[in-house]
């Protein structure tokens, strides 16, 4: 048996697999995230490690007795910064913290070749301008900083007492040369750091360490190997089987991703489109990404006075798509692509006295939906073709949303059973192919296709108006 552990932003899954790749059990522990100042968005590194042990332990022991490797996925771009002793120096700065955006103009004017190394636009979310921020605006803090990790790597560094990372992941910092998969002595140096202040770097399903004795104990494992693992993206198109060239998943988290598979490192920074490293050896990819996704469900079911996001999707499906006036913008954190803006806000437009709660949830419904249409023609002016889509995520029990999602994306959308367990699975089918050496074509199978959704020619009528206003909208609100 495997065991995946996902470390997101509202909390750390554990899955895990049997031999034949089937999930066997789950269990799951909540995070929070604090704001206490307007673009902030941290997390307490030790939250981590202790929603990882109540994950872990929500186990059956029996299973967990039985666990022949472990592997790591979780959030992206987090600076988790490490003194001399190895604690964390402060709270961990989140991939949607939009703090460091004049850092960002910085960087890039220091070093003129960064999108040409790293493949990307200099965006607030990712790792290197967060240590520019601390540089300029906590310089003690900054000094005293011997170490900086992912979040799941600093887990890892509790777990095995190894500082490692995977090429994935590490591509989200803007301090790998994505192409060459090796840490850039250039970007480092224009933040003030060095390949000291780094983790050792590994693909995906390579091993980092074992399992240290007394947290084997705890957990009634033995000191199992932990490989590499992968960000939260590559780790969730792992699960869903999608490795190589022109295949792609779309994932209805708290953000919004829609990631595709390359042969070949294919930056195309200029439309905001990222190009990292994928999890296995010599495999790259491209994704379009978008700060809210499943997270505007949330809110607005809060907002609503709802008990829940089911209750959500029910009221908007019980109205339909229908031509009224109500927009919403979703971009409650900001938004990546294609825009790369951090100041950007939600807002609901076009209200009426007619408008109700119905409407404006149907209208969050398509408004997360238009923003996935802006990323992927931002992916096909790449050049990618996509035809069809996998859906992983908690966004993707709504088949309602399926059909609007599919319609404004013109792809068709596969949804897949367990296709909501998401980065933990591939984490998972990571650790086993590093432990028995399988291949990743044996081991990262799609599952079976519970649903396809089409694009559906009478909703495109109804969408289309409101997508050309949606992209005016963003005009004139990012002009305030």
């Amino acid at each position: 048996m495997f065991l995946g552990l996902d470390i997101g932003t509202s909390g750390v899954k554990a899955v895990v697999t049997g031999a034949d790749g089937n999930v066997l059990a789950q269990s799951s522990a909540p995070l929070d995230v604090s704001r206490p100042h307007p673009l902030w968005s941290q997390q307490a590194p030790a939250d981590w490690v202790a929603a990882t042990h109540t994950a872990v332990l929500g186990l059956d022991p029996t299973i967990r007795a039985q666990v022949q490797g472990i592997g790591l996925a979780g959030q992206m771009h987090g600076a988790t910064l490490l003194g001399a002793d190895d604690a964390p120096l402060r709270p961990a700065i989140l991939w949607n913290d939009g703090r460091s955006f004049a850092e960002c103009a910085a960087l890039e004017s220091a070093q003129p070749r960064s999108r040409a190394i790293t493949g990307n636009i200099m965006m607030p979310g990712f790792t290197a301008p967060k240590l520019a921020w601390v540089r300029a605006h906590e310089p003690d803090i900054f000094a005293a900083t011997r170490t900086v990790l992912l979040p799941k790597d600093y887990v890892r560094l509790a777990l095995t007492g190894e500082k490692a990372s995977d090429m994935s992941d590490s591509a989200g910092t803007l301090w790998l040369d994505v192409g060459s998969r090796a840490w850039s002595p250039e970007m480092l140096a224009a933040t003030g750091l060095d390949e000291s202040h780094m983790p050792r770097l590994y693909e995906g399903p390579e091993v980092t360490g074992q399992l240290r004795a007394d947290v084997a104990q705890s957990w009634g494992m033995g000191t199992v190997p932990v490989v590499a693992g992968a960000g939260d993206n590559a780790a969730g198109a792992l699960g869903v089987g999608v490795t190589g060239e022109g295949q792609g998943m779309l994932s209805l988290g708290t953000s919004g991703v829609i990631f595709v598979g390359n042969d070949r490192f294919r930056p195309n920074p200029a439309q905001a489109v990222h190009a990292f490293c994928h999890a296995l050896p010599g495999v790259w990819h491209q994704m379009s990404v978008h700060l809210s996704a499943a997270s505007c469900i949330d809110w607005a079911a809060k907002a609503c006075n709802l008990p829940g996001p089911a209750d959500l999707f029910a009221l908007a499906e019980a109205h339909g798509v229908q031509a009224g006036s109500e927009l919403f913008l979703p971009y409650l954190s900001g938004e990546r692509t294609p825009h790369n803006d951090p100041h950007i806000r939600a807002a609901f437009l076009g209200l009426s006295n007619e408008s109700a709660t119905a409407q404006m949830a149907a209208a969050v419904l398509e408004g997360v939906a238009f923003a996935h249409a802006d990323g992927i023609d931002a992916l096909r002016a790449a050049g990618t073709q996509i035809e069809e889509l996998c859906v992983i995520g908690g966004g993707s029990r709504s088949t309602h949303w399926g059909r609007i999602l599919a319609t404004a994306l013109g792809v068709r959308l596969v949804y897949l059973d367990g296709g909501e367990v998401g980065p933990a699975l591939g984490a998972a089918r990571l650790a086993q192919i590093g432990v028995t050496g399988a291949s990743a074509a044996q081991v990262c199978t799609r599952p079976p296709v519970r649903a396809v959704i089409e694009p559906d020619a009478a909703l495109a009528e109804l969408l289309t108006p409101k997508r050309t206003r949606f992209r005016a909208a963003y005009a004139a609100l990012a002009a305030l």
